[in-house]
């Protein structure tokens, strides 16, 4: 099992940017891919960027394709998400989550997610 815990959320005006990470502890980190979900209020929680287990892949929603970057520093259990140029329509409760195989998009595949971390883009 693998315990993760998010932080770097907070208030930002439009335009500007956050750095959101994900600290992970219990098992080895490398073995786990790593995703960045995102959850506003009356709507589903969606998926906003995954990293596979050695950083090599990528992915991203459309809607944060060119503004925001996922990374990983195995070493330090670290997944980190760089938020740039947010606009309001970025705010919701943005979540970490791993699974022990390759990444993905949908939030049903991870067994294992953080308790969230508010972001709030005023405009």
């Amino acid at each position: 099992q693998v315990q993760l815990i998010e932080s770097g959320g907070g208030l930002v005006q439009a335009g500007g940017s956050l750095r959101l990470s994900c600290a992970a502890s219990g098992r080895t980190f490398s073995n786990y891919a790593m995703g960045w979900f995102r959850q506003a209020p009356g709507k589903e929680r969606e998926f906003v960027a995954a990293i596979s287990r050695r950083g090599g892949n990528t992915y991203y929603a459309d809607s944060v394709k060119g503004r925001f970057t996922i990374s990983r520093d195995n070493a330090k259990n670290t997944v980190i998400l760089q938020m740039n140029v947010l606009n309001p329509e970025d705010s919701a409760v943005y979540y970490c989550a791993a699974r022990m195989s390759a990444a993905a998009t949908n939030f049903n595949d991870y067994a294992y997610w953080g308790q969230g971390t508010q972001v709030t883009v005023s405009s």
